[in-house]
């Protein structure tokens, strides 16, 4: 009888339906739209989300190996497949035709290729490959980017039955009980957060992307439905004790992660740590627990929408900036959620239920794998068919294009500037433009922390006695064309010496999409200067991006090392700096194209800087080029000069443009060769 009464009270405690989650789910949803929207800083949404859903998977498979021994896959996979499908497959469409309708042309490509990664569940493995900063501001994001966690989750849900049902065979056959399973749940917890935290430093974007730094948190809640019996016996006074405090621990620790906090790393294991224990609290079914909060009709019902309200709310706030005819406002935060919100219910009860509780596709799981796969690939097929249309511009015709002369004298410019309400471009110059980034030349990456010179950094005439090294970032990367060709005419051959971001003069930087200090440019810097020091060159061509934590000591340290070598010294002044895509603006601007004219005041930035890094390099007998008048005039920077567009994205000279800037070079460097 005693036995029989300690059953009847776990069975009490480990309830089949928690309310407490449900509500949790909704606290989990809100956090993440108030995050994306912008109407409060607080982060760990997606983190809890990931530890419900392990948790409830978790229970599922458990007692079903519990039961039977064994998992049935169809019945496990069709219900995810009920579930997840019909909702993503819908939204990926829909979000496709808003795409085509408001966004920009060349967007809408890079849109479908995403959208396509989204319908095949690896969207987040694509993000980390093109080192995606989720927290950038500069219109990079794509509508289907928030599928990443998605990803992560179904790929989770395609290994995690195959795992378990091993895993629990082997500890039941050798042990007579579940520790083998908890030792390989500890195993890939500990391991993924390991990996997480310490590729954090190294390759962020794989960090925060990556399925094998991200899995522990699902794992987690695996992990609490291993111990939900244990965790049942909990006094209840201490389950609710331990349910508020995870409350509170989820939203404060949330709230002290900002956009600046190096991610994964360390930081998401708050929010984990705090959903973990509403779960485990709840496990006792305690009187006065967090549950008292979070179960209420309104978060029941947001906890229904979750699912909709994170597939809608990150499309329309990305496109919501091409869809309105005013600037962006904190009000528009409110009306994307409200919007976002209605747009989930509405998907909910039209197009989730009707797949859910469809009772063919429940009794007979092979129609509902067949159902899902079939919207699955129905969504990847209209990505596809969508990147084959082609695209919808309106600016230059055979009729008005110009010939492909770029840069013939500043004369050139002044007329771009007089023609910038009709500026003379074809068609398919202004297709090829976000692709012309130049391809001559090596630039390191990020992480790289010593220069190694390769055969693809030697350009110009590669056979010459004679030396010229082109040092720099990526705004001396974008002149790679032009000393191709300039080396090739005036016979020198010329090494690049770039790294991505990393100023050749000597200052701190510190980049958001590491969220630290950039540690690798001096590491690297240091190598580079000792390799131009024994490279022993005749002539040495600095450029870079200006930027505004540059300090003069860091500048003459830089310029006092080069005068070393013996070369001559040319300083190249920054080239301007679009704050929107050009390409772009080309595209949806084709009633309007004088819109995507840079005013010189915006473009030209950082003037006190400038001035600062200019007198330096004269300071140190490095010939100044003045690179603005090969691109502004009378206080405008045109977006097209001689046929070709300028810029290939928000700060970068297209390749072909930079090729006709050879005559406006050569002189500089036919003089600083012969000296």
């Amino acid at each position: 009888m005693t036995r029989h009464r300690s059953t009847a009270a776990n069975a009490e405690r480990l309830r089949k339906y928690r309310p407490d989650i449900q509500g949790l789910r909704a606290v989990a949803i809100m956090m993440v739209v108030s995050m994306h929207c912008g109407i409060l800083d607080i982060h760990g949404g997606v983190d809890v989300s990931f530890v419900l859903s392990g948790f409830l998977i978790g229970s599922q498979l458990l007692a079903e190996i519990d039961r039977t021994g064994k998992v049935s896959l169809s019945k496990f996979w069709a219900r995810r497949f009920r579930r997840l499908a019909p909702g993503a497959a819908f939204t990926i469409v829909v979000v496709g035709v808003l795409s085509w309708i408001y966004a920009s042309p060349f967007r809408f490509r890079e849109y479908m290729d995403d959208g396509l990664a989204a319908s095949l569940s690896v969207i987040n493995w694509r993000l980390a490959e093109n080192g995606t900063d989720y927290f950038a501001a500069d219109g990079s994001q794509s509508p289907y980017q928030h599928f990443w966690s998605l990803g992560i989750e179904e790929q989770f849900y395609l290994a995690a039955p195959l795992v378990l049902v091993v895993a629990a065979w082997l500890s039941r056959t050798l042990f007579r009980n579940r520790i083998l399973v908890g030792l390989v749940l500890l195993a890939v917890v500990g391991g993924s957060f390991h990996v997480g935290y310490t590729q954090t430093a190294t390759n962020q974007p794989l960090a925060y992307f990556g399925t094998h730094a991200r899995i522990w948190e699902l794992t987690f809640g695996v992990l609490l439905a291993l111990w939900a019996p244990f965790l049942s016996r909990m006094p209840r006074g201490l389950a609710a004790f331990v349910s508020w405090l995870g409350l509170g621990t989820a939203l404060v620790t949330g709230l002290l992660i900002t956009e600046h906090t190096p991610l994964p790393g360390y930081a998401v294991a708050g929010p984990v740590l705090g959903a973990s224990m509403i779960i485990a609290g709840g496990c006792a079914n305690p009187r006065f627990g967090a549950e008292r909060l979070l179960d209420n009709p309104v978060f029941d019902f947001i906890g229904k929408v979750s699912y909709g309200w994170y597939l809608w709310h990150w499309p329309l706030l990305i496109l919501w900036t091409h869809m309105i005819d005013w600037e962006f406002g904190y009000s528009d935060r409110f009306r994307v959620a409200v919007l976002s919100f209605l747009c989930a219910i509405a998907m909910h009860f039209i197009v989730e239920k009707r797949f859910r509780e469809n009772v063919k596709l429940v009794v007979r799981p092979w129609r509902g794998i067949l159902t899902g796969g079939t919207l699955t690939a129905t969504s990847a097929v209209a990505m596809v068919v969508a990147l084959q249309v082609p695209l919808n511009l309106s600016i230059g015709t055979a009729g008005t294009a110009a010939a492909l002369t770029g840069f013939t004298g500043t004369e050139s410019v002044e007329q771009a500037v007089r023609e910038r309400n009709d500026p003379r471009i074809s068609q398919s110059t202004l297709l090829k433009s976000p692709d012309d980034r130049g391809d001559h030349g090596c630039i390191d990456q990020l992480l790289v922390t010593s220069f190694t010179p390769y055969d693809e950094c030697v350009i110009g005439d590669k056979t010459s006695d004679r030396t010229m090294v082109l040092l720099g970032d990526s705004h001396a990367y974008q002149w790679g064309n032009a000393f191709d060709s300039l080396g090739r005419k005036l016979n020198v051959k010329v090494v690049t010496v770039i790294k991505s971001g990393c100023s050749p003069e000597a200052y701190k930087i510190t980049r958001e999409d590491l969220g630290r200090e950039y540690t690798e440019c001096p590491q690297w810097r240091k190598t580079a200067l000792a390799y131009i020091k024994k490279l022993k060159p005749d002539v040495i061509a600095v450029a870079n991006r200006v930027q505004y934590t540059t300090v003069r000591e860091g500048a003459e340290d830089t310029f006092k090392t080069l005068r070393a070598t013996g070369a001559e010294l040319v300083y190249l002044t920054d080239t301007p700096k679009p704050t929107f895509s050009v390409p772009d603006c080309l595209a949806e601007q084709s009633d309007h194209p004088a819109e995507c004219t840079l005013k010189a005041e915006t473009a030209v930035d950082l003037p006190d800087f400038r001035k600062l890094e200019r007198e330096v390099a004269e300071e140190y007998g490095a010939t100044v080029i003045n690179t603005l008048p090969a691109f502004c005039a009378d206080g405008y920077c045109p977006a097209v000069i001689g046929g070709h567009v300028v810029y290939w994205d928000n700060s970068h000279m297209t390749g072909s443009y930079a090729e006709s800037l050879v005559p406006f070079l050569e002189p500089t460097f036919k003089q600083a060769l012969a000296d």
